[in-house]
C-alpha cells in the first residue's frame, strides 16, 4: 500500500484531490457478466480466509483465494440502507441524509440519478436484484395488494425479486416485478408500523404463540413464531418460510443466469443472512456448533456454493466477475435472544476480526468489512492492501464495461485497483455511522469528539468518544490507543481533510437514532 509522509500538508492534499479525478481504463478485454454479492451484518471476522477459525466459509474462501482479497476493504457507512445506497449510486448517504428504514419506507434512491444498474443497462447489460433491498418502495403510501412504483426498476434494474426491507420486519412477503408473490386478492395484505390491527397477535400479547424470543425492538406482529418490527394483517398465504428463504432465492438466481446466459448481465444479489432473525434451513441447524449466527453464515456460503455450481454448469463462469463483500460489520445481539454473543465468546469468536466496533459504529469494525474480486482467468490472485470503498464499483465498473459516470460522483475509477493490478487505492473515506462522520485515511482514522451513549442496545460501541480520536489502524487495529493529543500535527492534517470532504455536513452534535 503506498504510504503518505504527513510531513507535506500540501502534497498530502493535493495526492487525495488527484486520486479523485484521475481515470485510469484499463487495457480491454472482453467485458465480463458481473454479479454483486452483498451479505447482510458479515463482519471482517466471520470469514475463514480473513482469519476465523471457528467458522468455516469455503465458498467465499475460493473467490477471495482465486481474486483479489482487500485487507482495506470498507462499506461507506456502519448501517445497511445506507451502505446499499452508495453501493448504488456512487454517492455518500449522508448527502441525503439517508437513515436505516422502516419496512414501509418510500423508495430514497431518486428514479432520475445516476445508478449502478442505471449505467449497466446503458452499456448493454440485462440487469437484475434478487434478495434483501432495503431503499424502500413507492412514493410514501404503499398499496401492498397492486403493483408498487417507484421501485428497482425504476432505479435500473429490468428485473427484481427482492424483500422489500430486512427479514425482521414487515410485511414478510417476496416482492417480484413490483408485485407481491402468491397474494390472493380475498385476502389483501395491511402494514402499519404504528398500530396494531384488531385480533392481531403480537409478541406481547400472545408470548404463547413465539418459537424465537426477542430482546428488544421486536415486540410487534408474529409471522412463523418469530416476532417482528411493525404490524401486519393478511397476505396468509403470500408469507415467507423464513427457513426457506435462502433457497428460494437461489432459485431465483439460477432463473435469472439460465435466462440471460446468451447476453451479458449485471446481478445484484443481496443475501439475507447472518441478519435477524438467523432462521436457516433445518440442513444447516447445529451445523457450526455457533448457534443461528454461525448456521446463518455457513448458509450465506452455501448460497455462493450454488451460485457458483451454476456458473460453471452453464459455462459461464470464465466470463463473469464476482463482488462479494458485506453491507457493514457484524452485529451479535440484535433484537433476539439466539445465544449468538455467548457462543460467540465461549469459542473465542470474534466477528469483527479483532477490529474496534461493529454495525451502528464509527469505530473501524462498522464499514472494514470482506471485500473479494474473481474473475476466472482474468485476475491474478493477489491480497491487497489498498483502501478500497463499495461505492468505487459504480465508477471503476463503468471503466471496465465502456460505461458513463458523472464525474461529480463521490465513487473514484480504481478499476484497475479492482482487478489487482494497482496496490495503490483511495487516499481517504469518509465514513459514516447514522449522520455521524468520520474518516480512514492511509493507515489512519479520525473521529470528531461526538457525544452520546458509549452502546446502544445491541452492545455495540457506537464511536462517540466525547474527545477527538485518532487511531493508527495499521499498527493498533483494536483503536485501542487513541494518539490525538500525541500526534497533533498528524491530527491538525487528518482535521483539514476531514473538513474539507465534509465541507457543510458536518454537525458537532448528532442525535442518537433509535433502534426500529
Amino acid at each position: 500500500m503506498r504510504k503518505i509522509t504527513f510531513t507535506a500538508g500540501a502534497a498530502l492534499l493535493a495526492a487525495s484531490t488527484s486520486c479523485r479525478t484521475e481515470h485510469k481504463r484499463a487495457e480491454k478485454s472482453e467485458t465480463p457478466n458481473i454479479i454483486v454479492i452483498l451479505a447482510d451484518d458479515l463482519g471482517f471476522g466471520d470469514v475463514s480466509f480473513y482469519g476465523s477459525k471457528t467458522i468455516s466459509t469455503p465458498n467465499i474462501d475460493s473467490l477471495a483465494r482465486g481474486g483479489v482479497c482487500f485487507n482495506n476493504g470498507y462499506a461507506s457507512s456502519s448501517t445497511s440502507t445506507p451502505s446499499r445506497y452508495a453501493l448504488l449510486t456512487g454517492m455518500y448517504p449522508w448527502r441525503d441524509d439517508i437513515k436505516i428504514l422502516p419496512g414501509d419506507a418510500p423508495l430514497v434512491v431518486s428514479t432520475t440519478q445516476e445508478t449502478l444498474p442505471k449505467m449497466m443497462r446503458k452499456a448493454g447489460y440485462t440487469t437484475g436484484a434478487i434478495g434483501k433491498w432495503h431503499l424502500g418502495m413507492g412514493n410514501g403510501t404503499v398499496n401492498w395488494n397492486d403493483t408498487i412504483r417507484p421501485g428497482a426498476r425504476e432505479i435500473g434494474f429490468d428485473y427484481s425479486c427482492i424483500i422489500a426491507a430486512t427479514n425482521d420486519r414487515v410485511p414478510t412477503v417476496f416482492v417480484e416485478n413490483g408485485g407481491v408473490v402468491g397474494l390472493e386478492a380475498d385476502d389483501p395484505i395491511y402494514v402499519d408500523y404504528e398500530k396494531n390491527f384488531e385480533g392481531e397477535p403480537t409478541a406481547l400479547e400472545n408470548p404463547e404463540m413465539l418459537r424465537m424470543q426477542w430482546a428488544h425492538g421486536h415486540q410487534n406482529s408474529i409471522v412463523n413464531g418469530i416476532p417482528r418490527i411493525g404490524y401486519m394483517k393478511g397476505g396468509t398465504k403470500a408469507r415467507w418460510v423464513d427457513e426457506d428463504m435462502a433457497d428460494y432465492f437461489v432459485e431465483k438466481v439460477k432463473g435469472f443466469l439460465q435466462e440471460n446466459r446468451e447476453r451479458p448481465f449485471f446481478l445484484y444479489y443481496g443475501l439475507h443472512e447472518p441478519h435477524v432473525p438467523r432462521a436457516p434451513h433445518q440442513r444447516f441447524a447445529g451445523s457450526t456448533g455457533m448457534g443461528p449466527r454461525g448456521d446463518a453464515i455457513a448458509e450465506a456460503d452455501w448460497c455462493v456454493g450454488e451460485l457458483m455450481k451454476e456458473l460453471r454448469r452453464l459455462d459461464l463462469l470464465d466470463n463473469t466477475m464476482i463482488i462479494f463483500t458485506s453491507d457493514n460489520g457484524p452485529v451479535l445481539n440484535d433484537g433476539y435472544r439466539d445465544q449468538a454473543r455467548e457462543l460467540a465468546e465461549a469459542c473465542g469468536h470474534k466477528p469483527a476480526g479483532g477490529l474496534r466496533g461493529g454495525k451502528y459504529s464509527l469505530f473501524d469494525g462498522g464499514t472494514h468489512v470482506p471485500l473479494c474480486i474473481y474473475w476466472k482467468g482474468h485476475i491474478e490472485p493477489v491480497v491487497s492492501d489498498a483502501l478500497f470503498c463499495q461505492m468505487d464499483i459504480m465508477a471503476s465498473l463503468a471503466d471496465l464495461v465502456g460505461g458513463e459516470v458523472s464525474d461529480t460522483l463521490d465513487s473514484r475509477p480504481l478499476l484497475n485497483t479492482m482487478l489487482g493490478r494497482d496496490l495503490n487505492g483511495r487516499e481517504e473515506l469518509v465514513i459514516e455511522n447514522q449522520g455521524k462522520l468520520g474518516l480512514r485515511m492511509a493507515d489512519y482514522a479520525y473521529l470528531p469528539p461526538y457525544t452520546g451513549p458509549e452502546t446502544n442496545q445491541t452492545g455495540n460501541e457506537l464511536g462517540n468518544l466525547g474527545t477527538e480520536g485518532l487511531f493508527d489502524l495499521k499498527n493498533d487495529p483494536a483503536q485501542t490507543r487513541n494518539l490525538a493529543e500525541t500526534d497533533t500535527t498528524l491530527l491538525a492534517r487528518m482535521k483539514q481533510v476531514f473538513a474539507r470532504e465534509t465541507d457543510g455536513f458536518y454537525r458537532p452534535f448528532v442525535e442518537e437514532v433509535p433502534l426500529k
